[in-house]
């Protein structure tokens, strides 16, 4: 299955660019997750960050489809 990965503030600065297209085995935004962090060191835990799928949060066990949008979303600060 094929999605489009959208990193974001610190995840963005970690993996070194705000999006890709990702082909995958996981079934869920954890099990995606896990693979990125493995291939990636991200190097956050999903307890720490939020996940949407297509413009809408969703659970970390929530299904994935193929050509879903994938946006990951760690705490954001500014000024």
């Amino acid at each position: 299955m094929t999605v489009n990965v959208c990193y974001y503030g610190l995840l963005a600065e970690r993996r070194g660019l705000a999006e890709e297209r990702v082909t995958h085995s996981a079934e869920t935004p954890a099990q995606l997750y896990a693979e990125l962090d493995r291939e990636h060191r991200l190097g956050l835990a999903t307890t720490d960050f939020r996940v949407a799928v297509n413009d809408e949060f969703v659970s970390w066990d929530h299904l994935l489809a193929d050509g879903d949008r994938i946006a990951l979303l760690p705490p954001m600060s500014g000024g």
